[in-house]
């Protein structure tokens, strides 16, 4: 009970640090000076003159491991930051859970599949530093929103032999044990032509020879298949930028690969927004989720 309470004050202290505008050095402060220790900008990849970086907020006591989110953020492929990502993070730190904060190539400095691949890298990174943060390898959660909803669904979902491994090669078996999706892409291929054309996806692929084929590839409907972690799903109804039946599709389809899932529809919900009562309804449910699989302490 003393955990949650402390570590339920560090989320609203570092939320309200955050809110007010101020520096985020001042946050990292507060992180370090509660039950977790925070490790910022860790390089876990160079690719070429970029170094791909992640946070780490995890318990100063690494015995027993913990639960562990590894958070992608969003952006469409081309924008946005892991610091953004930030107040996304703080209920999961409030259930004592670990928490990795992943950043990525974007486009156009680094066209599809970089992401794809920087993630995995990210993951397999966080498989070989685990004893040292403790991360519990059993109780891996990927989760993001947007592009990073896309990632997420990619990083635990992609088969090793996709070849995306390559840039990060390994023994490392790279698995989650739980993937949470809030509002990414399924289909990327849908995103480039027609009435679901979309500039950012269309930037992504930019004008790279056989982007049919990349798309199908760099599409989590392409993984489905019996085996995969349990997988929540949520997605606003009226979502004018991912649409909402991506997320439809994508639930059907593991209900017909028997895997575990969950779709949770925020009624007139459109993308990355809501009030007070939509993100209580959205992290009760992934709690419940996590909980039904053994992924959370408490």
């Amino acid at each position: 009970m003393k955990k949650f309470v402390l570590s339920t004050l560090l989320a609203v202290v570092c939320f309200a640090v955050l809110s007010r505008g101020e520096d985020q050095a001042a946050s990292w402060a507060v992180l370090a000076a509660w039950e977790y220790r925070a490790v910022p900008n860790i390089v876990y990849k160079r690719a070429g003159g970029f170094e791909c970086r992640l946070d780490v907020i995890a318990a100063r006591d690494t015995t027993p491991a913990r639960p562990t989110l590894i958070y992608i953020h969003g952006g469409g492929w081309a924008q946005g930051s892991k610091e953004e990502a930030f107040p996304f993070l703080l209920p999961y730190l409030s259930k004592g859970m670990n928490v990795v904060n992943v950043e990525y190539r974007l486009a156009p400095e680094a066209l599809a599949p970089a992401a794809v691949e920087d993630c995995r890298c990210a993951l397999r990174w966080v498989h070989r530093n685990a004893s040292e943060y403790g991360f519990d390898l059993n109780r891996l959660v990927v989760s993001g929103h947007s592009a990073g909803g896309h990632l997420s669904l990619m990083t635990g979902m992609l088969d090793p032999g996709a070849g995306f491994d390559k840039e990060c090669p390994g023994d490392e078996t790279l698995k989650v044990a739980a993937i949470v999706d809030i509002h990414g892409i399924t289909d990327v291929g849908d995103l480039l032509h027609g009435v679901n054309q979309r500039d950012f996806a269309v930037r992504w692929l930019g004008a790279l020879p056989g982007k049919e084929d990349l798309a199908r590839r760099l599409s989590p409907l392409s993984y489905v298949r019996s085996g995969l972690p349990p997988v929540l799903i949520i997605h606003g109804d009226a979502d004018q930028t991912v649409p909402y039946q991506q997320a439809v599709r994508l639930h059907e389809a593991l209900d017909r690969a028997q895997v575990a899932n969950q779709l949770l529809t925020i009624p007139g919900g459109i993308h990355g927004t809501g009030g007070r009562a939509e993100a209580l309804k959205t992290y009760e449910t992934i709690f419940s989720f996590l909980r039904r699989y053994g992924l959370l302490s408490q």
